[in-house]
């Protein structure tokens, strides 16, 4: 009698849950255009690309139609809970930089370049493990992005750039309004210490005033290794490297006493000074002071290895040296290299919706269209005192064996704040080894890795993932061993 009383029970139990699920599946249909859309961007599979469990969309969005403007990003669906996990915005910086190139293909995307191969391989510390992800380039003249105007290459600059990817991401949900509500989060890295906060603030700006259809669900940012302070930034990579054994004590006497970095204008003794600093980094990585150099003797190696130099960028005097520039190799030093090559087959573009207006020059990790940049504040700490005092969350985190924007610098710059101090330095734990240090002031958490370089997420993997996690709960690091 009991089973056949238990089957209507569950016949009713199932018309219960499969009502649930069709209400769940109205509350997200999607307009018929909006579908359409999405369905253009969605990425079937890349070439060379292994089998994912999640869903990606790549292609562009217009910022601006009179101009032309149009910014191409890439998209990764969290591998679970779509719907409850956030979304979170990633930017590289140079200025000038991709974020596809470094960010995605190299350092925290699910899809990792190989390297020797032209295939990509699963990152299992992808941080679309614990949020949404979309990898934007920006601005115009960056990697797959585009202008049909030639002069806007000429004004862009951190405003401009703040401003494109405010319009990006108002364009954005509205393509994928389903994300609308999820809670949103910026991170970053490098000239992102500009690039992020700048953008931070127009959001939150635009929240205030701007109309309630463009509302963006923001609640805070990460930046790490971050150019946020031209002062600090500059002193911090003079005394990094003498305290690193990179210069000898006459050199570093010599910048000390000769250069100025609160000036932007460079005497000849303080120019002999940093020509001499810098030619220590033509033989060794500036941003992983213990990594090998890339030595393959190739064609594109060569030509990965090439400076880029955009006149004006931040800070004033160090950016008017050309070996400032200089790309990033990261921990397997040649891998950029097969990145470059991966990104300008014609098939791939294909996949990505990429390329689209046959642009007139190759893919790079870093722009060789831009020689210009028209504004650059020297200080981000007005802003992102500005962020703090509004109640959006700060996260800041540093590699601590990099010497382009080294640990020093941005302690430095954490000290102008003047933040009362909730956390002394204290250790935090990955397994049953230090992670890094720690310290939680009133508003913003400082966090360093051990043993990571200039971008973290490609020098130590899961400790990066373990800092994404906890940022996004906003939970104290690990403080013991596991």
């Amino acid at each position: 009698m009991s089973a056949l009383i238990s089957i209507p029970s569950c016949f009713l139990l199932s018309i219960l849950l499969f009502s649930s699920y069709l209400a769940l599946v109205e509350s997200y249909k999607l307009d018929p255009e909006v579908q359409k859309q999405q369905d253009a961007d969605r990425v079937i599979r890349l070439p060379g690309q292994p089998i994912v469990n999640f869903e990606q969309y790549a292609g562009y969005v217009t910022v601006n139609e009179s101009h032309g403007r149009a910014l191409f990003y890439w998209f990764f669906e969290v591998s679970h809970d779509v719907e409850k996990k956030p979304l979170v915005l990633w930017l590289n910086g140079g200025p000038g930089c991709s974020s596809i190139g470094y960010g995605e293909a190299e350092e925290l995307g699910p899809l990792l370049m190989q390297k020797g191969v032209p295939q990509l391989r699963l990152n299992k510390y992808s941080w679309n493990k614990e949020a949404n992800l979309i990898f934007l380039e920006s601005p115009v003249g960056v990697g797959f992005s585009y202008t049909n105007t030639s002069s806007d290459l000429l004004h862009l600059g951190d405003k401009i750039t703040a401003e494109d990817s405010y319009a990006f991401l108002v364009n954005w949900f509205k393509r994928f309004p389903q994300f609308r509500s999820h809670e949103f989060y910026i991170a970053g890295e490098s000239y992102g210490g500009h690039y992020v906060p700048e953008l931070s603030e127009m959001i939150f700006d635009e929240n205030k005033s701007g109309p309630k259809e463009n509302y963006i669900n923001f609640k805070g940012f990460m930046i790490g290794n971050a150019l946020m302070d031209d002062d600090t930034d500059q002193n911090g990579m003079i005394d990094y490297a003498w305290d690193h054994a990179v210069i000898s004590d006459r050199v570093y006497h010599d910048v000390k006493t000769n250069c100025n970095f609160s000036e932007v204008n460079v005497t000849n003794a303080c120019n002999n000074a940093l020509n001499e600093y810098f030619a220590v980094y033509n033989i060794i990585d500036m941003y992983s002071l213990y990594s090998p150099v890339c030595v393959e003797n190739t064609s594109t190696a060569s030509a990965t290895n090439k400076h880029f130099w955009i006149e004006g960028a931040s800070p004033k005097l160090f950016s008017k040296f050309k070996e400032w520039f200089k790309k990033p190799a990261g921990y397997d030093p040649c891998v950029s290299d097969y990145t470059e090559v991966y990104f300008n087959r014609k098939d791939v573009q294909e996949a990505l919706h990429a390329n689209v207006t046959n642009i007139g020059y190759n893919w790079t990790h870093c722009s060789n269209a831009i020689n210009q940049w028209n504004d650059a504040p020297a200080s981000m700490l007005p802003i992102i005192r500005k962020l703090i005092d509004g109640g959006i969350r700060v996260w800041v985190y540093s590699g601590d064996t990099d010497g382009r924007i080294p640990v020093t610098s941005t302690r430095y710059t954490l000290r102008k704040l003047g933040l009362q101090t909730i956390l002394e330095w204290t250790p935090w734990y990955d397994y049953e080894q230090v992670g890094g240090w720690t310290v939680i002031f009133e508003g913003l958490t400082f966090v360093t890795i051990r043993g990571a370089g200039h971008e973290v997420p490609q020098f130590k993997p899961r400790q990066a993932l373990s800092l994404f996690k906890h940022f996004l709960a906003n939970q104290q690091m690990p403080p013991k061993a596991f």
